[in-house]
This record gives structure tokens, C-alpha cells and sequence, in this order.
């Protein structure tokens, strides 16, 4: 992570990134621009379990006695340790992709486990339980409703009005966070907190390079976890090093 400020980061990143956004919009969204730059604890919290119940809403979660909801149950039982409150579930759908909030909402896809075996899958989920466990989904949200506020999608929204967000506004900060893109250096420290947490359980650490050996197989255009987990081959490469290394 740079040493911008976050409302710094959060211009850059629109200016950068969002062609679509306008001057009029990202001066009216003032107040929503402080807003995400101060956001609590509690506010992303809030605004996570908004975002996961929203999510929910729109795509179809496995039914608990589903074979993807056991698979999962059992995925997760190798993931103790964390101090966090995780709640996982299942979205049905060919797409690749699974994804945390700082709530402990884990939502894992069943194209993801239909592409991956559940020792891979683990990996998996276990590096996005780091995003969590390090602070890199809080940052995510507020740039999430950065962006979101910059669009004019939040109106003048202030911390003290999060809960009155309409189903609308939520749906496209969720969308935006979930398809947000973390560093590198938050990706690695991610991977390494994924390989510490199976080392902690007795997990199978191997299968988390390969699965992304066959991530790294898949085109772009079929995966959306490939927008933002970039340099796959060399991220297996270094699990395996450690693996070699014994650390």
C-alpha cells in the first residue's frame, strides 16, 4: 500500500480508473468522499452486512443438505483459528470466484468448486479470509463507497445515515467491492496468511499452489477472481518455496 491518504488513494483511483465519472458528481459527493475516509469499524461492519444480505438477495445460496453446502462445511472445517466470526455459504452459479467481507460474510461460488478440488478450494477461501483478517477488505469498503459516492450513487449520505442506504445504492457499492482489485503486496500477504492458516489446521498447504496452477490455466474473460488475483504461476511458485524451504 501507498503512503497516499486514503481520500488521496480513493481520487486517484476514480480519476484513474473511473472514465465515467465527472467533476459536478465528485464535488457533490463531498460529504460521502469524508465519509468513506472515516468510516469506523462499526461503519464498515454495517455496511458489510448490508452489502452480504443485499448479495444474498440476488444470487441463489445452496441449500444446506446441497452437496455444495456440505463440501463447504467440510472446506471450513479446516479453517479454524481465526478469531473471526465466519459465516460461509454457497452462491450457485459457473461462475469462478469467491470473496469475504469484513463482517466474516464468506461467499464462495460453485464454479469455483466445480472447478477445484476442496483441499483447493480451502486455498482459497483461506487467502480471502486474509484480506479480512489483515485490514485489506475495511480499506476495499471505503473505497468501495468512495467510488460509489463519486458516481453520485449515494447521495449526500453521512455516517450517520448508512442504515438508510436504499437496496439500489447497497446492490452497487456491493458489486463494486466485490469486484474491487487489491495490490500486489496485499495479494502476497494474503497467500502467506492463507498458508499459515492451513499450516495452523494441519491443512493441505500444496493444494493452495495448485490451485492457482489451474487458475493461471483459465482465460479472463471466465473468471473474475484473474481481475484481481494477477501473477497466479508466481504466486503458486512461492507457496511452493516455502513449501521447499520449510517455512
Amino acid at each position: 500500500m501507498s503512503r497516499l491518504t486514503l481520500p488521496a488513494l480513493a481520487c486517484a483511483t476514480l480519476l484513474a480508473g473511473c472514465a465515467g465519472t465527472n467533476m459536478e458528481n465528485l464535488s457533490q459527493a463531498g460529504g460521502s468522499l469524508f465519509t468513506a475516509a472515516t468510516l469506523s469499524d462499526t461503519s464498515v461492519k454495517t455496511l458489510s452486512d448490508q452489502s452480504c444480505a443485499e448479495m444474498d438477495q440476488k444470487n441463489t445460496i445452496a441449500p444446506a443438505d446441497s452437496t455444495y453446502a456440505k463440501r463447504l462445511a467440510t472446506v471450513m472445517s479446516g479453517l479454524g483459528n481465526t478469531g473471526l466470526p465466519l459465516n460461509a455459504k454457497v452462491y450457485v452459479t459457473k461462475d469462478i470466484n469467491a470473496w469475504a467481507m469484513a463482517n466474516g460474510c464468506v461467499r464462495v461460488y460453485s464454479g469455483l468448486m466445480d472447478f477445484l478440488s476442496d483441499d483447493e478450494v480451502r486455498g482459497v477461501v483461506g487467502h480471502e479470509i486474509g484480506h479480512v483478517a489483515l485490514g485489506h477488505t475495511k480499506a476495499a469498503m471505503q473505497v468501495a463507497y468512495t467510488t460509489a459516492a463519486a458516481r453520485g450513487l449515494l447521495g449526500s449520505t453521512g455516517i450517520a445515515s448508512l442504515t438508510a442506504l436504499s437496496s439500489s445504492q447497497i446492490g452497487d457499492l456491493a458489486e463494486t467491492f466485490v469486484n474491487a482489485q487489491f495490490s500486489q503486496r496485499q495479494e502476497s500477504a494474503a497467500d502467506d496468511y492463507s498458508f499459515n492458516l492451513l499450516t495452523k489446521n494441519g491443512a493441505n498447504r500444496q493444494a493452495l499452489a495448485s490451485a492457482f496452477r489451474k487458475m493461471s490455466q483459465l482465460d479472463g474473460g471466465q473468471s473474475s477472481m484473474l481481475s484481481t488475483h494477477p501473477g497466479s504461476l508466481e504466486r503458486a511458485k512461492h507457496i511452493e518455496d516455502r513449501l521447499a524451504g520449510g517455512r
